[in-house]
């Protein structure tokens, strides 16, 4: 069950990566500017917001990654915390962004359900490992 606890934060991870790209560096192009459904001038218009919101994801995705290595490498208590921190985090905000935007609830889908997960595989894995 930690095996798999790692696979879907590790997807999370990658999935939050790709999110900092398209918040921090592509955020007024075509593409990104369809995804999140805005015009050229409200992407220009949040670009420093969205400059900010894309290394929040980066750092959680960081946070994850680290931990997912500290598991591997045997230190499993430090890197359950971040596992958990990590994921746990993105899962939350995509509980935010679930109940405070109905009109955002699929983004918040696609960015929260792997973190969530993630986090009940890993309780699983860590209560049956004893």
């Amino acid at each position: 069950m930690i095996i798999a606890a790692l696979v879907l934060a590790a997807l999370a991870a990658l999935l939050h990566v790709y999110i900092f790209y398209m918040e921090s560096i592509a955020w007024t192009s075509p593409r990104v500017r369809s995804t999140f459904g805005t015009s050229p001038e409200e992407a220009q218009a949040t670009k420093e917001m969205a400059y900010n919101q894309g290394f929040y994801n980066l750092f959680l995705a960081l946070i994850t990654a680290i931990g997912i290595a500290l598991i591997v490498s045997g230190a499993a208590d430090a890197g359950a915390a971040l596992v958990y921190a990590g994921a746990g985090s993105m899962a939350a905000a995509a509980a935010v962004l679930f109940a405070s935007s109905s009109d955002k609830r699929r983004a918040a889908l696609t960015q929260g359900v792997l973190p969530l997960l993630a986090v009940i595989s890993l309780t699983i894995g860590l209560a049956l490992r004893g």
